[in-house]
């Protein structure tokens, strides 16, 4: 749905606008299960988007990643500067990144290397004074980054990954988050347009932000910023942008296992580039399991706008496209079903915190809520700094969405503050929290005894079920599972 076309946005509404009334109508009455736990406007938020992404004429899956990267231009209170990170001549990033692939093999697993590739991004920073009406000024993109950098009050630098199930979504679709975190932090946020499955499969993606981070830390000749300390940098990301910040902190770890005691460093541009630690990893309702097998995914569904496995019905008249099926054959949009259950895909595999920087982790009782706790009980018990939280009865994404709700400005805010303490060196104390909905009573949680019935070992079982599940195509093509 194009969603600047008002005709396009009454053709999807209209035909919903029976079953809309009958959720209000429901919910007034008090008779929707939800009702206690959401406002009205939540409730039919919420079930609007899971009638969408359960109807019985599934969209292909090139359509759906069409309407998704339409730009609706820019206006309103926000600085963007479009920059393309260029090629480096020497082939060091993506021999390191293909080096860390293999030493975190298991064995079986098989990828084809991405090439690597120039990398667009976005600066984006809070354009103070102005309304939500007024247009872009006509300047040169280095014109307007010098605007964004006058408007900026702090050293916090965001390193964005926006979400889109790693096939959806732009970083034009995430300015308006983007801009509040500058707003709110007084920094600046560089948001990547990795690039998307299914045309670019594993380690694609991971590719271009590794590239993105170097191109932070060791600007080449011609760019627009100076180098920024990895101290001022935070990673961060919603949903699928979470998985890639914990792949790419995975990623610096390896090199960091594999080169003790020294830094490690990578040739970019003509340098040897060191690689530290970020100064934190930020995620909003990260997606830590490709496999999709944690117990949440269904206990969880009622809350969710994420819909439930489908049926083979869909699976089996579910529409083609340039897109996928990919030829030849793949089973995941994302990578090869043999790389489901490697670290780097599915950052619930690591097994390895060690040395961590500090993560900040918020979920809703949502689909994606155990694989979030797993990792951060995981990180928390290997002595890592970890906040942990967790909002009852909210969707995935929720602060990012509803942001009418105190519990959604509540978490945005935790959010912030985050960033903001670990970039000014504040020491980071693992704790966490369960935030009641509506009443936003919080009860303290222990991170490293999160989900406890679930151990890790039953971890790796429950994944590598999944994975043989999938490779043997009992579950269907990847391509009619939910979508993050």
């Amino acid at each position: 749905m194009d969603a600047s076309s008002p005709t396009a946005v009454i053709k999807v509404v209209l035909p919903k606008v029976p079953f809309l009334l009958q959720t209000a109508a429901s919910h007034t009455l008090g008779l929707s299960s939800t009702s206690s736990k959401w406002d009205l406007k939540t409730e039919l938020i919420v079930k609007f988007i899971r009638s969408l992404m359960t109807s019985p004429e599934p969209t292909p899956i090139g359509k759906q990643q069409r309407m998704t990267l339409k730009d609706p231009g820019i206006k309103g209170p926000i600085w963007i500067s479009k920059i393309t990170v260029s090629t480096p001549e020497e082939d060091d990033v993506s021999r390191a990144l293909n080096d860390a692939i293999e030493a975190l093999k298991e064995g079986g697993e098989t990828y084809t290397p991405a090439a690597i590739a120039p990398v667009e991004a976005e600066w984006t920073g809070y354009r103070a004074g102005v309304d939500k009406h007024r247009h872009r000024l006509d300047l040169s993109e280095a014109q307007h980054y010098d605007r964004l950098m006058k408007e900026v009050k702090s050293d916090v630098t965001i390193l964005y990954f926006h979400g889109g199930a790693l096939f959806l979504m732009d970083p034009a679709s995430h300015r308006p988050t983007c801009m509040r975190l500058a707003k709110m932090t007084g920094g600046r946020c560089f948001s990547v347009r990795y690039r998307l499955a299914p045309k670019h499969a594993f380690p694609a993606a991971l590719l271009d932000a590794l590239v993105a981070y170097l191109y932070l830390l060791s600007p080449p000749p011609g760019s627009y910023h100076d180098p920024v300390p990895a101290k001022h940098i935070v990673f961060a990301g919603d949903s699928a942008g979470g998985n890639l910040c914990m792949a790419l902190l995975q990623f610096i770890l390896q090199m960091h296992r594999s080169s003790p005691p020294r830094t490690p460093t990578i040739r970019f541009h003509g340098h040897d580039v060191e690689l530290p630690l970020p100064a934190g990893v930020a995620l909003n309702s990260g997606w830590m399991d490709l496999t999709r097998c944690m117990p949440s995914i269904y206990a969880n569904s009622h809350y969710d706008y994420l819909p439930a496995p489908p049926s083979e019905d869909v699976i089996k008249n579910f529409p083609k496209d340039d897109l996928w099926p990919t030829d030849p054959p793949r089973g995941d949009l994302y990578c090869e079903t043999s790389m489901l259950c490697h670290p780097l895909v599915s950052p619930l595999a690591a097994k390895d915190w060690k040395g961590a920087c500090p993560l900040w982790l918020a979920y809703g009782t949502e689909c994606l809520t155990d694989e979030g706790r797993i990792v951060a009980r995981r990180a928390a018990q290997q002595g890592g700094s970890v906040i942990w939280q967790e909002y009852e009865a909210m969707p995935h994404c929720f602060s990012l969405i509803f942001e009418h709700l105190p519990g959604a400005v509540k978490c945005f805010e935790s959010w912030v503050q985050f960033m903001k303490d670990v970039v000014e060196g504040r020491a980071i104390e693992t704790h966490g929290l369960f935030i009641t909905a509506k009443t936003l009573k919080e009860t303290p949680v222990d991170v490293t005894k999160l989900i406890a019935d679930v151990s890790d070992k039953d971890v790796d079982e429950l994944m590598m079920e999944a994975r043989v599940k999938r490779s043997t195509g009992e579950e269907g093509e990847a391509k009619v599972l939910p979508r993050l």
